[in-house]
């Protein structure tokens, strides 16, 4: 692993510095300076480009100036939704929602709003790579399905030349960021466009493509990101404004439901919650402490006797470095199955400013989640750890998501519930932080992320004395079950001897009758 790991540093290496040596100093004016900077300091996206052309270099060099090309001539870096017409968005032809069966983004195009108008391709090109980029920045590069919804199409809709733009961004442009194509009911007359299709695809990638109907879509997208005419339960419906997101919700907290941004809880359901879960609750959400990090848990016995912390919590292995926050761990939360049992995972904050961050955290399952806290702040220079724990019998899946939205206060802001509604409800958009966060399922090793046992929540552990108790019950339980068991055999050998006495009983008796009779 570790050699792997330095051949492919050093294609990184070589692709960086051949590139620019034989591409940059004729081509830097076709390049966006942006791009150059990133691949001067982004190894994994030079890791992506190898991947997709088969770590050869010289295939992989060719890839990176014609993306880099192509991103200069649609100005990729500097689409923005101010930038592009309204009504782009308001048709609902394409849009990210949802997630297939392996937790990957739902790419969709509902060719059934899609028209043929050469007047307005170029727009609708820049809103493809609008949306890649967007998802591509906002989720770490992770790979996309794409779905073509064909239910309801006909020829008036066939476009060759768009679909050409569509499968060229993953072959051509993003590097390693398509998982499979869904085409969901593909009218019989479009048989031969997508014969093309193929073609422009190549061997690697036609694997890819997985033709469906209402009968089988569900082998790769669950009914829960389905709609309704493709066999699902998914109610959502597209519209705009504001653009479509992950719809990322407020979780449950530390005070119960939130019915809106804007409205905090009464006190009576902070008294009744925090009957529920107990003293840590109620020093994190009302005594607002300064937390330490999940680092100086097993160094310090010291800490003020307000703050409790976590026990037994795994530490992250990865960090996200925001320009506000800090944030372990970087991309996914480790929960268990049903069978492992494991429903709680930690997640630790770090202000790496000089003013208060406040922050709040979202999530496409509110059902499923309780967040503790959800929605606070968090001092200069100190770390904050927020529980993520199941309830209510659910279980976690790849789909779900996090969302944690920061932003800087100034120091004479209050740190207060009306405080952060106000500061909330007035923070300019360009202003947040955002960060998300994926699930991740652990069948049954240990996860290498901040998980939390029960005996972090001060469940006392069971005694010496309580386990020679259960010690002693399960030696005189399988003392029993060793005494059925011979019991068993001894039947059985008992039976088997007065079978054979039996059929030897029986032969003599036919030898008897035999011999009289000669």
């Amino acid at each position: 692993m570790a050699e792997q790991r330095q051949d492919k540093a050093a294609l990184v290496s070589e692709t960086r510095r051949r590139f620019e040596a034989e591409y940059l100093p004729d081509k830097s004016d076709k390049y966006d300076s942006r791009d150059v900077e990133r691949l001067q300091q982004d190894d994994k996206w030079i890791e992506n480009y190898l991947i997709w052309r088969h770590d050869v270099v010289d295939d992989t060099l060719k890839m990176i100036d014609e993306s880099f090309q192509w991103r200069k001539e649609y100005t990729v870096n500097d689409l923005t939704e101010s930038v592009l017409p309204k009504w782009l968005f308001e048709n609902g032809s394409l849009f990210l929602h949802g997630y297939d069966k392996e937790g990957y983004k739902l790419f969709w195009f509902r060719v059934k709003h899609h028209i043929r108008d050469p007047k307005q391709q170029l727009e609708k090109k820049k809103l493809v790579a609008f949306w890649l980029e967007h998802y591509a920045k906002r989720d770490h590069g992770k790979p996309l399905t794409v779905v073509f919804d064909m239910s309801e199409t006909g020829i008036s809709h066939i476009d060759l030349d768009f679909v050409r733009f569509i499968v060229n961004c993953f072959t051509d442009y993003y590097p390693n960021f398509l998982t499979k194509i869904v085409i969901f009911e593909m009218p019989w007359i479009m048989n031969a466009a997508f014969k093309i299709v193929k073609g422009w695809l190549g061997p690697d990638a036609i694997s890819m493509l997985k033709f469906t109907n209402k009968s089988d879509v569900q082998e790769y997208i669950s009914g829960e990101y389905l709609p309704p005419h493709m066999g699902g339960t998914d109610s959502f419906k597209y519209s705009y404004p504001p653009l479509v997101d992950d719809d990322f919700q407020t979780p449950l907290c530390e005070n119960g439901p939130i019915t809106s941004e804007d409205e905090h809880e009464s006190k009576e359901e902070i008294d009744a919650d925090t009957k529920e879960t107990g003293e840590l609750n109620e020093t994190q959400n009302l005594n607002q402490k300064k937390m330490n990090s999940v680092e100086q848990i097993s160094k310090s016995e010291e800490t003020d006797k307000t703050e409790i912390k976590p026990k037994n919590a795994k530490k992250a292995l990865t960090t996200f470095k925001g320009p506000l926050l800090h944030i372990s761990p970087a991309e996914e939360l480790y929960f268990g199955s049903k069978e492992t049992g494991e429903k709680k995972c930690l997640i630790v904050l770090t202000n790496v400013t000089k003013n208060i961050v406040a922050f709040k955290v979202r999530t496409t399952a509110p059902e499923k989640y309780r967040v503790k806290p959800s929605n606070s702040s968090c001092e200069p220079g100190t770390s904050l750890d927020i529980i993520v724990s199941l309830h209510g019998g659910f279980a976690a899946s790849l789909q779900d998501r996090f969302l944690i939205m920061a932003a800087e206060m100034d120091q004479s802001s209050g740190a207060g519930v009306p405080e952060l509604a106000q500061f909330w409800k007035e923070v300019p958009r360009t202003k947040v932080m955002e960060h998300r966060l994926r699930c991740h399922v652990v069948e049954s090793s240990k996860p290498f992320s901040l998980t939390l046992k029960e005996n972090a929540f001060n469940i006392p552990a069971k005694t010496n004395e309580d386990l020679h108790i259960q010690l002693t019950h399960l030696l005189q339980i399988n003392k029993r079950l060793q005494e059925q068991i011979d019991r068993c055999l001894w039947f059985q050998q008992l039976s088997i001897v007065v079978s054979l006495l039996s059929v030897t009983v029986a032969a003599f008796c036919f030898y008897l009758v035999y011999t009289q009779r000669s």
